[in-house]
């Protein structure tokens, strides 16, 4: 059996509608079309699939990491296939295919995992703080008060040119802690490519042999030099910037700010947040091992 998940809340708002759209060009059954946000445990509906049966999921990033982070404990059997209905699209973007729908199950059920506010997500392109979530934040104020599209690389420059303050960041890859007084942007990725076409990782490799994440960070430069150096990210050319963009690999990532401020999975807006951990899939596999060892179940929350 089909089954066609979709989220309601997607591009904007007009989930449903690109879906119904696609479901008629690719002459599947809109009967079998059904909303993410009304299934209340998505692992308890996917984890009796088998290879019988097929999922089709439509939506944008943040409807793939949601997806990805209620079936993380499950062994999955079922194909699960991805269609975009969404406004960023990066996870498409970074894995460069015209397939439609893509099998994804190899890109979802190994995944790196961020601690953030007590909480334990996995994530499938990356995690944005600094500027990046403070422009989530204010386009999430928008799209509450208005229909109109988000202008992303608006409310970027805007907050460049005074909105938004950079930070002094304590950033400690893998034991190894260095500080930034002047720290605009510090995500941690686990693909090249985020915000819409940001590639501000671009040799990471999310399937790569060795697992790591990237942590990439903008610092140093003032407010004019930052300006000139943003369009740069969008074709992954800012690496040439040596005195203003470093970027760190590895399994163990911890990001702190001197201010709180917004930080971003996927997509998906967490406010007021001081800091951050990442594990790569190494590291959690390690983990895992770890806590069997010691029979504390996966459920548990994690400590790091």
């Amino acid at each position: 059996m089909t089954t066609i998940l979709y989220n309601p809340k997607a591009n904007n708002g007009s989930g449903e509608a690109s879906v119904r759209a696609w479901v008629a060009a690719h002459g599947e059954d809109p009967a079998n079309m059904r909303s993410v946000l009304e299934i209340p445990d998505l692992a308890a509906f996917v984890a009796p699939l088998g290879a019988d049966d097929k999922i089709i999921l439509c939506g944008g990033d943040g409807t793939l990491m949601r997806f990805a982070d209620a079936i993380r404990d499950i062994d999955l059997k079922v194909p699960v296939y991805f269609t975009p209905a969404g406004t960023g699209n990066d996870f498409l973007r970074d894995v460069r295919t015209n397939e439609d729908p893509l099998l994804i199950n190899k890109y979802i059920v190994d995944l790196p995992r961020v601690i953030v506010n007590g909480e334990e997500h996995v994530f499938v392109n990356g995690i944005g703080y600094g500027l990046d979530g403070y422009c989530c934040e204010v386009g999430d104020e928008i799209q509450r008060h208005s229909d109109k599209k988000v202008n992303y690389s608006a409310i970027a420059i805007k907050g460049i040119l005074g909105k938004f303050k950079p930070r002094r960041a304590t950033v400690t890859v893998d034991g190894v802690t260095r500080t930034y007084k002047k720290a605009w942007l510090a995500p941690t990725m686990n693909g090249r490519c985020y915000g819409g076409g940001l590639f501000i990782t671009p040799n990471q490799d999310r399937l790569g042999e060795s697992g790591v994440v990237s942590c990439a960070v903008v610092h140093n430069y003032g407010r004019l030099h930052v300006l000139m150096i943003f369009p740069s990210i969008g074709k992954g050319q800012h690496l040439k910037y040596k005195k203003a963009v470093e970027i760190r690999e590895g399994h163990e990532v911890t990001v702190k700010f001197d201010t709180p401020c917004a930080l971003q999975i996927d997509g998906e807006t967490y406010l007021g947040v001081s800091e951050y951990t990442v594990l790569s899939r190494k590291r959690v596999k390690e983990r895992a091992a770890e806590r069997a060892a010691q029979g504390v179940r996966a459920e548990e929350p994690a400590t790091v």
